[in-house]
């Protein structure tokens, strides 16, 4: 059960109620993390910055390297509703986060992201190397900040106990549920 409610739109502020509104014109949905977070609209925007440096990175990267990085940091870092997350993206990509046959390029962010997601300082010199080969300082710098972002939202979810969305139930490892075809 998680340790700090979800805003209930009713009884919020109107501070709370617009940073609400924001949010569902800005992404078009609320998960249970966004809800705990309205109770701080500034926590919300800050949080909401993850969005903005994906959107910086899919030109560079394409959305299925980002999805396989996050996925590489949420699950080294343990984090039950960033790893199931970024399965549902994986899955709804068309791909089973479970077999996945990465490209080097997108091997290479995994294994970056494992790395950052279970110690930040214990990322190989060869992985970096081959990233700073491949990427601009500015995509790197990005790339970076993105992964602190997807660290700060699962120690967020984590720490408050965010109740896992329903939406992601059928995404859960094990779950029963249709491959995209």
């Amino acid at each position: 059960m998680a340790r700090i409610p979800q805003l209930d739109y009713a009884a919020a502020t109107s501070d709370q109620q617009a940073a609400h509104d924001e949010e569902l014109r800005l992404r078009g949905r609320m998960t249970n993390m966004k809800r705990t977070l309205l109770h701080s609209p500034a926590a919300l925007r800050v949080y909401g910055e993850w969005f903005t440096l994906r959107d910086e990175l899919r030109p560079v990267l394409g959305d299925r390297p980002i999805w396989i990085f996050a996925h590489a940091i949420s699950l080294a870092s343990g984090s039950g509703v960033g790893t199931n997350f970024m399965r549902r993206a994986l899955i709804q990509g068309g791909d089973d986060p479970d077999a996945l046959v990465p490209t080097e390029a997108e091997a290479l962010l995994q294994r970056l992201g494992a790395a950052i997601g279970k110690d930040p300082k214990s990322v190989p010199d060869d992985v970096w190397l081959a990233l700073a080969a491949r990427y601009t300082d500015k995509t790197l710098v990005d790339l970076i900040a993105f992964a602190g972002l997807m660290i700060a939202t699962n120690v967020f979810t984590d720490a408050v106990d965010t109740d896992l969305d329903d939406e992601l139930l059928p995404f859960l490892a094990g779950a029963v549920r249709p491959l995209p075809v």
